[in-house]
C-alpha cells in the first residue's frame, strides 16, 4: 500500500477541472498534483466518450472516481493506471442529489464498511496510490468521533485523506451552498493528524493565500484549494517557489497566455471550440489593467463558431495596452 499525498493539489471541480483547464494550470505551475473531475464508473465503462482521456504534459494528475460498486471501481482503477494517472481519489465528499442517488459522494461516510471494501478493491488491482477525499461528517452524523470511527474504518487499505474541512448536509442544501454554509473545523482535521499522525493528511475548504496555505502546512502534510485557485489562477504561478521551493522563475500571465498558443492551435485544428479553452483563463489578469476588457472580448467572441487563435490575441491586446501606457506614463 503506497501512502503519498502531494503538499498541494487543485481540487476536483465538476464541470471546470477537465483537461483544458488542467492543461492551463500546469503552465502556471509544475509541481502542483492536478485532479480531474469526478467521473462515474458508469461513464468510464459505458459511455461513449473517453472520459480517462488526458494530456501528458498534464502529469501529475489524478482521476477522482465516483462509485460505490468495488468491482466497477477496481476496473475503473486499473484503466486508470494503464493509461497513466498518478493517483486514484474516491469521492466521498460531494453532496448533491445526483450523486446521491447514485450511492456516491458524501452519503457514502454513512457506509464506512462499503467504503473500505471499495478502497482495498481498488488497492488489490493498482500500484500506483489510491486515496480518499471526505468530508469531517454529514447531517447529524458530525462529532469527531464519527469522522475517527470512519477513518479508523478505511485506514488498513489507504492512508491518504483529504479532508473537506466543513461537513455536508445530504438534503436542505445545494452543493454550493454546503461549500459555504457548513461551518468551517479546521482544528478538527489538525487534531486528525494529531491522533493519527501515521496518516497521510491533506486539508481543503475556503483556502485562499499562500500564507493560508503556509500555516495549514504546519500542521497537515498538504493543502488542496478549488474555487480560489480556479477564479483567480495567479495565486498558482507563486506556488512552486513558495510551497515547493522551486527556483524556476516566476511565470507571468502574458507568458501564460503566450505558452498557451500552441495548444489552442492544436486543439482548434481537432474541433474543440475556443471558449472550451478560454473559459479557463478569465481570471489570470484579475486586478490588472485590462482584466474586465480581456474577460468581456473572450466571453463575446470565443463561443462563435469559426473562432480562432486571433480572438485571443485581440484579447490580450487589451492587457498589452495598458502594459503600454503603464510603462510610458
Amino acid at each position: 500500500m503506497k501512502s503519498t499525498l502531494n503538499k498541494f493539489s487543485i481540487a476536483p471541480m465538476l464541470d471546470w477541472t477537465d483537461r483544458h483547464c488542467r492543461y492551463f494550470h500546469r503552465i502556471l505551475t509544475k509541481q502542483t498534483l492536478l485532479y480531474s473531475e469526478m467521473v462515474t464508473t458508469g461513464a468510464i465503462l459505458f459511455g461513449k466518450g473517453d472520459y480517462l482521456a488526458f494530456n501528458q504534459a498534464e502529469q501529475p494528475v489524478s482521476l477522482q472516481l465516483g462509485g460505490s460498486d468495488p468491482k466497477a471501481l477496481a476496473q475503473c482503477a486499473k484503466l486508470a493506471e494503464d493509461r497513466g494517472y498518478n493517483e486514484i481519489n474516491l469521492n466521498v465528499g460531494c453532496p448533491s442529489d445526483r450523486v446521491q442517488n447514485g450511492m456516491f459522494g458524501a452519503c457514502l461516510m454513512g457506509n464506512a464498511s462499503l467504503v473500505a471494501h471499495c478502497i482495498k478493491a481498488m488497492q488489490d488491482e493498482v500500484s500506483i496510490p489510491v486515496t480518499v477525499k471526505t468530508r469531517i461528517g454529514i447531517d447529524e452524523q458530525d462529532s469527531y468521533e464519527f469522522l475517527c470511527q470512519f477513518i479508523e474504518q478505511i485506514m488498513p487499505y489507504s492512508q491518504s485523506f483529504i479532508v473537506h474541512a466543513r461537513k455536508a448536509w445530504l438534503s436542505g442544501l445545494s452543493p454550493k451552498e454546503n461549500r459555504e454554509v457548513p461551518p468551517l473545523d479546521y482544528e478538527r482535521v489538525y487534531q486528525l493528524k494529531k491522533d493519527y499522525p501515521q496518516l497521510m493528511i491533506a486539508i481543503n475548504g475556503g483556502i485562499k493565500t499562500i500564507e493560508e496555505i503556509k500555516t495549514h502546512l504546519l500542521h497537515v502534510d498538504g493543502v488542496m484549494v478549488g474555487r480560489e485557485a480556479y477564479q483567480n489562477p495567479m495565486l498558482l504561478t507563486n506556488i512552486d517557489q513558495q510551497i515547493f521551493a522551486d527556483s524556476h522563475p516566476i511565470i507571468s500571465p502574458i507568458e501564460a497566455i503566450n505558452l498557451l498558443y500552441p495548444y489552442i492551435e492544436k486543439e482548434l485544428t481537432q474541433g474543440t471550440q475556443l471558449n472550451h479553452i478560454m473559459r479557463h483563463t478569465l481570471g489570470i489578469f484579475n486586478g490588472r489593467k485590462g482584466a474586465k476588457q480581456w474577460r468581456r472580448h473572450l466571453s463575446e467572441n470565443a463561443h462563435k463558431k469559426g473562432a480562432g487563435i486571433e480572438v485571443v490575441e485581440t484579447a490580450l491586446q487589451f492587457i498589452l495596452d495598458n502594459e503600454d501606457i503603464i510603462n510610458n506614463g
